[in-house]
This record gives C-alpha cells, structure tokens and sequence, in this order.
C-alpha cells in the first residue's frame, strides 16, 4: 500500500528519458506548421517517435516495448501534450499495447487505437481510428471481458472530428470479431477505465501548464496604458488562478501516477487516487481556458496562434473516461462510505481502513 510518506520519497521519471523527451518536442514545437482548425495524424512525428522507442515507452520489453514505467509514460503524455503534438501515445502504448499484452496477444508495431464497443459493437469517438493498422476492442461480453485485435479492414469507419478538430471516429465491429476474443481477468476490464483517465489526466495537465507560460510571457510583453498589463490587478488575479489551478492538478495526478508506478497498479487506492487527478484537473481545465483567453483577448483566438491548440485539446480531454461530474460523484461516494472516522486515511491511504 502506497502512503503518502512513501510517495514522497518514490523515484522520478529517468531523466535521460525527460530530457530526450524535451529536446524531440522542443524541436517539434519550432518546426511545426501553422496552426489550423482540423488537424491530422503527425506520421513523421510518430516515426520519429518510433525510431526512438518512445512509440511503446511503457510496454514490457518482453512484448517488444521499451519498459519503461508510467512514471515515464506520464511525462511523454505530458510533454507531447504541451507540445500540441498530435499523434496517439496515450491510445496506442499505455492503453491498446497493454491490452494486447495482458491478453497475450502479439503486437506488430503498427499504429493502433482502442475503444470499448458497445452490446452491437459500435463504437464512438475513437480517436486516430482512420490511421490504424487495426483497433483493439476492450468488450464486455455478459460476465466476461474479451480483447480483440482487429485490423481495419475488417470494421466499418464513419470518419469525424471532435472539438480539438482531431480524427474521432465511429467504429462498428463484426460481433464474431468480438466474440472470438481473448478472454481477461476482471481486473483488467476494470482497470483500462482508470489508466485512460490518468493518462487524460496527464495530457490535460502538460498543455495547462504550457499555457501558463504563454500567458506569462504575453502579459510582461503586451502593454496598455503605457505598461505591461501584467502589471494591472485584474490580470494578476487571473494568472493567480491559472498557476494555482495548474499546481494543483499537476500535484494531484502525479501523486496517482506515482501510485501506479510503485504498484504497477494494484494499489487497493488507485481508484480514489486517479478520481482525484481527474476531478482536480478537469475543474482546472474550466479555469486555465477561460482565464487564459481572457489574458490574451482576441490574439488567442486567431487561427494562428498556439493558444487554441492547447486549450480546444483540454476542454475534449477533461470529459473523456468519465466526466468530472461523474469523477466528483465517485469522489463524494468514496469519502461518504469511508464516514467522519475514516476520511483521513481514506486520503492518505486511498483506502477508509477499518473501524476501531
């Protein structure tokens, strides 16, 4: 069981790996071109990427990956994130690459997404499913979860675009494709809902804090009335809020992504850990775009301008894997069950430990 003792002294992410990571976006982020209302699958991005083994960072080694942890996983998240990159590193390593490993199932390389279809095997809103060599479906099939790998071919896809203008696509299986799948553990089934939730997590802080520099730099340059309005109160207060907001977040999901790290995920208190990151960081999102778009005024919303890239991503990403509305419910249930008595330790802990 992590405490909050242990996760204070818990390894961080390797710092060859950060560093690599920064240097591929910075490059990224000045080389990129303009900004635009839809954007596609960044392929020499991802073979970037992919030459680097950071298309599978946190795939065992065993199953072709290069085994790192989410320790790592969560700062390519992050770091791609404020970069506004957009290819699928959260859909195709921490969530279809795992998949396909616990169900033991082979991974070719290929690009792949993932969904969870519904009883007819629709599926909506798959993110970079018209750029996959196949879909991995996560199906629950009456008391029991299978994992299917199936290439593209075999699906109907009816192409569209969600509010970050990124491919975000229906997909509809043949049931016997999702019947012949490979049976999982309850466990796994249970647990792809909590990854894709802090995987969202961590993109939602990068960008965030991405944009906290942006604002920064344009309230000290941009000047009326003869001095920089960073200098006005009014704009102080809402940089104040940003930062906060952002600080909070941030320390909210890496204190679940350090759970996960130490525990490859069996911590008995990922469920309250990663209910707080999402809640923290999808009320955080209302905030940072707002108040970031005030900041800036109508430079922010021009087509041109980066500001958009990061803040239409957020506003999609905070509501995927559970609303906030839904994470503050399981929240309020959570910190109800454990009662007066147990409340301290079920925040410790994640756990409501026992009576006394």
């Amino acid at each position: 069981m992590a405490t909050i003792e242990h996760l204070a002294s818990a390894s961080p992410a390797d710092a060859d790996v950060v560093a690599l990571l920064t240097d591929v976006f910075d490059r990224y982020r000045s080389e990129r071109p303009a900004p635009a209302a839809t954007v596609d699958l960044d392929r020499a991005l991802w073979a970037r990427l992919e030459s680097l083994g950071l298309t599978r960072l946190s795939t065992p080694e065993a199953a072709g990956g290069s085994g790192g942890t989410w320790l790592e996983a969560a700062a390519l998240l992050s770091i791609s994130a404020a970069a506004g990159a957009p290819i699928p590193v959260a859909e195709h390593d921490v969530l279809a690459a795992w998949l396909l490993a616990a169900a033991g199932l082979p991974h070719d390389g290929d690009l792949r997404t993932v969904c969870r279809p519904d009883p007819s095997g629709v599926a909506i809103n798959v993110t970079w499913a018209r750029d996959a060599s196949a879909v991995v479906a996560l199906w629950e099939d009456r008391d029991e979860w299978r994992v299917a790998d199936v290439p593209v071919d075999r699906v109907v896809i009816t192409e569209g675009r969600n509010l970050a203008g990124e491919p975000c696509d229906t997909v509809e299986f043949d049931l016997d494709d999702l019947e012949e799948g490979t049976v999982v553990d309850h466990e796994i089934g249970e647990q792809f809902h909590l990854r894709g939730a802090l995987a969202r997590s961590a993109q939602v802080v990068g960008a965030m804090e991405r944009i906290l520099e942006i604002v920064l730099v344009h309230a000290g340059e941009r000047e009326q009335f003869g001095r920089p309005i960073g200098r006005f109160q009014a704009v102080q207060h809402l940089i104040a809020d940003i930062a906060m907001e952002t600080s909070l977040a941030r320390a909210a999901t890496d204190t679940a992504v350090a759970r996960a790290a130490a525990s490859d995920w069996r911590d008995p208190g990922m469920l309250f850990a990663v209910a707080v990151a999402k809640s923290c960081a999808g009320h955080a999102a209302s905030v940072v775009v707002r108040g970031s778009h005030q900041v800036l005024g109508a430079i922010g919303t021009t087509l041109e301008h980066e500001l958009h890239v990061l803040t239409r991503p957020i506003l999609v990403r905070r509501s995927e894997f559970g609303s906030v509305h839904e994470w503050d419910e399981t929240l309020a249930t959570l910190a109800a069950s454990a009662g007066r008595d147990r409340l301290w330790s079920l925040i410790t802990t994640g756990r409501a430990g026992s009576r006394r």
